[in-house]
């Protein structure tokens, strides 16, 4: 029987693999229409304009439909595959022995209890991260108090500090190089 209600398809979209990115280019699949799929099982390889990722299925099925052939780019939150969930016979052509059915759904039931994969592209959770705090730049405080004193109390302008004791200013290493280019003193 190759007829199915709404219900029992699922469609996994394209998900966001980086940060910001768009669209993701299929570059491989690993199932063919018919194929059984399992939670976490990896159904295609894509690209984007940072990596090649491998994804993975988050739901047990059989597949019914590849929504795009491979080399094709796809938008991000596009249907790429539909699966069965309902475990409704495959396609004509991709028979299996009726003992197989039975025996198969009783591993499977305690398997998504055991382990949760993640997705990509949900991220880590907020909790799990923490900043490191920022280095201050390091003063010789009693120095410099001393060459503001010497300034207020008419001394004249005080002497430039020495190398050693004057703070960088906090900036990446690709604006630092950027101003080194360009002739800037930081």
């Amino acid at each position: 029987m190759t007829t199915m209600t709404d219900a029992s398809v699922r469609e996994f979209k394209m998900p966001d693999v980086g940060e910001g990115l768009t669209e993701a280019e299929i570059l491989k699949w690993y199932v063919q229409v018919g194929d059984t799929v399992t939670d976490g099982q990896v159904v295609c390889e894509v690209e984007t304009a940072k990596a090649a990722v491998e994804l993975p299925i988050p739901y047990d099925g059989v597949v019914r439909e590849l929504r795009f052939p491979e080399g094709t780019t796809v938008d991000v939150g596009t249907s790429i595959i539909a699966v069965d969930v309902a475990g409704g016979a495959p396609p004509a052509g991709a028979e299996e022995p009726a003992a197989a059915p039975a025996e198969a759904p009783a591993p499977e039931q305690e398997k998504p209890a055991a382990r949760t994969p993640v997705l990509v592209g949900y991220g880590v959770a907020a909790t799990s991260t923490k900043r490191r705090p920022r280095k201050g730049p390091e003063v010789a405080v009693p120095a410099a108090q001393a060459a503001v004193q010497a300034e207020l109390n008419g001394h004249g302008p005080a002497a430039p500090a020495p190398a050693a004791e004057r703070s960088r200013p906090l900036a990446k290493p690709p604006v630092r190089k950027l101003a080194r280019d360009l002739g800037v003193d930081l």
